[in-house]
């Protein structure tokens, strides 16, 4: 199987992308740019969406595929072993700019970049991770839109409790060599210790490892799950949500489409919004600004998605005051 899916299979699916508007700005290069993009995540329904809002926002912007812009796509297939050649195979395609999606992506990434400019999204602490110098000014040739600051581990873990006040263990599924997780391990036992909750670790890198961390927590249950954003979990969101549900253990993921997918609670950020914030930034790469010139954004606005069904499926009634607040409810 080929470690990853590339750009006229993405294409394809997307449909004729000369249908999308296109409204030039500002000086438009003669020559053809290459972009490359290193979607550190499986291609699932609701990443290809993403992507498509990045390239669709390109192309409002002046940048057509087939036209001024050749496209190169890489799709993680869930192999961490793998990441790193799909870095080197963007490399050789001699890009212009690249956009990297996730830690994991930009970590494989960093190492072997040479002078090519990076704008990345939903990178967690940047800064912490040793991306970039700092957010306000990040040095070098990377920059782009932090997803979760590290206090989000405490906050996941007090949605949690508000959603499922008889929760009095906490399972974060977590990436143990990431370090924007330890930072919001550390947020979420400090949250733990005010909530009157036992917070517990459990390290996952494979399949084998997330079953086992279920097992053994499942056995109580007063318990509920905090998961972590990452491209490992993310690649195992849906053996994660029928766990939980398996189970009968209340969850807060991080974007909509785990809570219509099964989970409990999200709360996050809008991902397609972003993914097209993030290609203005690239646009602004190609037309001469500096990554270093370019401050690194963080989201401004958070979701709160509650799946009713799934509430009722594991038997809890989430409080009228949570209802109250959520930007969406699935019924």
């Amino acid at each position: 199987m080929a470690a990853f899916i590339g750009r006229r299979e993405f294409i394809t699916l997307l449909g004729s992308a000369a249908a999308w508007p296109v409204a030039a700005r500002g000086q438009q290069t003669n020559r053809t740019v290459r972009i490359g993009v290193l979607m550190g995540s499986l291609a699932t329904g609701p990443t290809r969406a993403s992507l498509t809002a990045f390239i669709k926002r390109l192309e409002e912007l002046g940048w057509r595929e087939g036209g001024n812009a050749d496209i190169e796509v890489r799709w993680w297939d869930g192999d961490p072993k793998t990441m790193r050649s799909g870095a080197e195979e963007l490399l050789a395609f001699s890009p212009d700019v690249i956009m990297v999606f996730t830690n994991l992506a930009l970590s494989a990434i960093m190492p072997i970049l040479g002078k090519v400019p990076v704008v990345f999204v939903a990178v967690g602490d940047p800064v912490g991770g040793g991306f970039v110098a700092s957010l306000a000014r990040p040095g070098g040739n990377v920059t782009g839109f932090t997803s979760f600051e590290p206090s989000m581990g405490g906050k996941w873990l007090a949605v949690l409790k508000e959603a499922a006040p008889h929760v009095n263990r906490a399972l974060v599924i977590l990436h143990p060599e990431t370090a924007v997780h330890q930072a919001f391990w550390h947020s979420a036992k400090e949250a733990a210790l005010r909530l009157g909750i036992e917070a517990i670790p459990g390290a996952v890198h494979n399949t084998s490892e997330v079953e086992s961390a279920f097992a053994s927590f499942a056995e109580r249950t007063d318990g509920g799950i905090i998961v972590l954003p990452h491209a490992i979990t993310e690649v195992h969101r849906e053996l994660i949500i029928v766990l939980e549900l398996r189970h009968r253990l209340p969850a807060v993921h991080w974007f909509a489409y785990h809570a219509a997918g099964g989970a409990l609670v999200s709360y996050g950020f809008d991902a397609p919004y972003v993914f097209r914030q993030t290609a203005e930034y690239v646009d602004r790469v190609l037309r001469g600004v500096k990554p270093a010139d370019l401050p690194v954004q963080a989201p401004t606005k958070f979701q709160l998605v509650i799946n009713l069904q799934t509430a009722k499926t594991i038997g809890i009634e989430i409080p009228q005051t949570l209802l109250a607040r959520a930007d969406e409810v699935i019924e």
